[in-house]
């Protein structure tokens, strides 16, 4: 299909956790129209930390950036496909739709948040971050990943079977200008026989799953490449590299480790005006809640996974995080009923009392239990205290659906 479109590309795997964010921000974009990875989530989270952490990153970040579904979780090909207008699906539906979207060319301004942990380290966040039950699942159910997407649902059940509560303080500056459960609205061109129409504006070239082999070894100094992940195409698995020691003082769950070299390198970006240090108070404009939770999750884009429609409302580029919270006392039947009608995006629809959801620009999470899972894209990072701006359009996220259009060479 992308080669009948002609789109030319180079096609690499990358070799190990990380490998993608090296070499992203080593290569010269001029030669590249757009970077594609064939993936889950977790790969395109390194692309755009890479470009992030680069000399020229206010240029970089503007490289449009595609993905091809390939995945457990796929939430942001759920997103995709869902800002084209398409029917949710999954596996190789979903793959084909995104395809055929990419061969479009059509480009969209993508919000990021910046987020900051404990120690000071600070990442670009394009889906979500999660605490509590979301993350206890995405993280304890890695064991299941030969089940693909099942992993979840299986994950899901053990879980229920023992929630847990955790006591946090969450704090937030409110979008004055946004209202919570705005109604789904969309506005997309059709050809006369029900489809999106074909524009043929080619990637001239394209990079998927940035691994440049080839030029490991300039990264590298000439060292011998570790053995390949065993699976290069679905999210790397964390780092072995730790952060610096977090002045946070909560014993680490077995096995955590901070997600894959977030603190190694300098990140650019835009400043965090609205943040303050997370050692200082948060300002008096913020609204507090201390509570017990069973999930909080800031969420970006409208998709959780791609079967899970957990933030209808959201858009790409709409300059929000939508903090969705679960408050202690909820039944295990009512949550179940939530994430089955999350399938339809209708679990706002619910009337859960125990239900929270409120549009914010920035936040702050202080965890207060001392073990917990805290994840940042999926990605496991250190867990204490975290906070996160959303900073407006900053990359660009190839959709299919135009507003923008890649230049070709």
């Amino acid at each position: 299909m992308i080669t009948e479109a002609d789109v030319s590309f180079n096609l690499i795997q990358t070799e190990r956790p990380n490998h993608a964010r090296e070499l992203v921000k080593g290569i010269s974009l001029a030669e590249w129209d757009g970077i594609v990875a064939i993936s889950g989530d977790g790969l395109l989270y390194e692309v755009l930390n890479g470009l992030m952490e680069r000399p020229d990153w206010e240029q970089a970040i503007k490289m449009p950036v595609g993905i091809l579904p390939s995945g457990s979780g796929n939430a942001l090909a759920g997103a995709i496909n869902c800002n084209a207008g398409l029917e949710q699906v999954l596996g190789l539906e979903l793959l084909l739709n995104c395809a055929v979207l990419l061969c479009h060319a059509g480009v969209a301004p993508l919000d990021l948040v910046a987020v900051t942990t404990a120690s000071g380290a600070r990442c670009f966040s394009c889906l979500s971050v999660a605490w509590g039950f979301i993350s206890d699942v995405d993280i304890e159910s890695e064991k299941y990943r030969h089940m693909g997407a099942a992993r979840f649902t299986l994950g899901t059940l053990v879980r229920l079977a023992s929630m847990h509560t955790y006591r946090g303080r969450l704090s937030y500056l409110p979008a004055a200008d946004a209202t919570a459960h705005r109604p789904i609205s969309r506005s997309i061109t059709v050809a006369p026989n029900g489809r999106l129409p074909l524009q043929r504006l080619p990637l001239h070239r394209a990079l998927s799953d940035m691994g440049l082999c080839e030029e490991r070894h300039a990264f590298r100094g000439g060292e011998p490449a570790p053995p390949p992940c065993p699976s290069p195409g679905s999210p790397p698995p964390s780092s072995a590299s730790i952060l610096p020691q977090p002045s946070f003082s909560f014993e680490p769950g077995l096995g955590e480790l901070p997600a894959g070299g977030a603190g190694e390198a300098r990140v650019g970006g835009p400043p965090d005006e609205l943040l303050v240090p997370l050692g200082q108070p948060v300002p008096v404009s913020w609204v507090t809640v201390e509570d017990d939770f069973v999930l909080v999750l800031a969420i970006y884009q409208s998709h959780l996974g791609a079967d899970l429609f957990a933030a209808p409302f959201a858009r790409f580029d709409d300059g929000l995080v939508h903090l969705c919270f679960i408050k202690a006392g909820i039944s295990r039947a009512a949550l179940v009923r939530l994430f089955l009608a999350m399938e339809k995006g209708s679990h706002f629809e619910q009337e859960c009392p125990h239900l929270v959801h409120v549009p914010v620009r920035a936040f702050r999470l202080e965890p207060l239990t001392r073990k917990g899972i805290l994840t940042v894209d999926g990605e496991r990072v250190e867990y204490g205290p975290i906070q996160g701006q959303v900073h407006r359009g900053l990359a660009r996220l190839v959709t299919g659906v135009s507003r923008l259009k890649i230049a070709t060479g």
